[in-house]
């Protein structure tokens, strides 16, 4: 069983939503759709229910066509960010309601509840109404009315973004569980990397209506295809700087250099952009071969346990997340250094030429 989009893309008034995209999303996997707002993920969730048309392209269920078929006909459930419950009907009666409406018998209604709510830890809340639940409860009855229609695609556009933090991590933790209990396709909208890393599975990373990159999420994080995918992929967005690639050394606008070792050293000689993650500067160096670069300090968040440092370099601008709290003066220079194994090349193209040390070596 699979759900394949050959060429799928929306057009409207001369806008496009999504470019034509294909991607085949096997039973019984988690498919994570990873982009920043407006980048086309509820876009083409509505294109996989149905609920909208493309302008291009076909969709396939086992194998038949069902590009003109309405979302009433089709196995599909959709759970959205604003969590939808009838507050004047039970837990109990919210879940049933989709049976009903598909003419099951009250035995099998009855079955049906009582396995979901089971599965959803909801059993102690059936005779509750929604708002007597707290938040993630709430979430999670709108969620089990969803799954108890047995359906094969189950779609979830940013389930959690407006829970709180607790109720965002109970959940994060139970979704992968439930995924693995009800076998049916997932497809999850997030904006947030740490929640693809999460939850697993694989990702499809989105920009600008297109589909940059769909894999295995751990490989799609950590060999990006591109220098957008890795964008994308990082939270906060990727540094870049670019690079010259000069025999075994690399230079970065002769401010700084570094040897080029193992995959680097085959690049031919020219230039590039390098790219590095927010986590992978430092304060002080790790490394005899770390790289040192001057900054100057813009805007210090201290987060708790963690600090944002925002660099500026040169013409770049830089986000450094450092361990520990520093409460540094905006406008001191101050170095920050980079292992350089963990910085990625890219070509003039934006393609990914040279994965990171660490990365290709995972």
């Amino acid at each position: 069983m699979a759900l394949e989009l050959k060429s799928v893309g929306r057009v409207v008034k001369g806008q496009v939503h999504i470019q034509p995209t294909t991607l085949t999303l096997e039973k019984g996997t988690m498919n994570v759709l990873l982009g920043p707002t407006s980048s086309g993920k509820t876009s083409l969730m509505r294109l996989m229910a149905g609920l909208d048309a493309p302008t291009s392209g076909r969709l396939f269920w086992h194998g038949q066509d069902v590009t003109g078929i309405r979302v009433q006909d089709r196995k599909v459930a959709m759970v959205y960010q604003q969590f939808i419950n009838y507050p004047a009907m039970t837990v109990y009666a919210n879940i049933a309601s989709p049976l009903r409406l598909m003419g099951k018998s009250a035995a099998e209604i009855d079955r049906a509840v009582r396995a979901t709510a089971e599965m959803l830890k909801l059993t102690p809340m059936l005779d509750r109404k929604p708002l007597e639940l707290s938040g993630g409860q709430q979430q999670r009855c709108a969620l089990a009315r969803a799954l108890v229609k047995e359906a094969g695609l189950v779609l979830l556009d940013e389930p959690l973004a407006n829970l709180d933090y607790k109720l965002r991590e109970e959940l994060r933790a139970e979704i992968p569980r439930i995924f693995e209990e009800s076998g049916a396709i997932f497809v999850y909208a997030t904006t947030e990397p740490e929640e693809a890393l999460l939850l697993g599975g694989n990702t499809a990373t989105l920009w600008e209506g297109r589909v940059t990159q769909f894999g295995p999420t751990p490989q799609v994080y950590r060999q990006p295809a591109d220098a957008i995918t890795a964008r994308v992929f990082s939270d906060p967005p990727m540094n870049f700087l670019p690079c010259q690639k000069q025999g075994n050394r690399l230079n970065f606008g002769g401010i700084a250099n570094a040897p080029a070792t193992g995959a680097l050293s085959a690049l031919p000689d020219g230039n590039y952009t390098a790219g590095f993650r927010a986590n992978h500067l430092h304060l002080n160096t790790h490394s005899g071969t770390a790289i040192e670069f001057r900054c100057t300090l813009g805007v210090t968040e201290i987060t708790g346990s963690e600090t944002f440092l925002h660099l500026i370099h040169g013409t770049d601008r830089w986000v450094g997340l450092v361990h520990g709290v520093h409460d540094l003066p905006a406008g001191q220079q101050v170095s920050v250094w980079l292992d350089p194994t963990h910085i990625y090349l890219f070509d003039a193209e934006g393609r990914l030429a040279a994965p990171a040390a660490y990365a290709a070596a995972a």
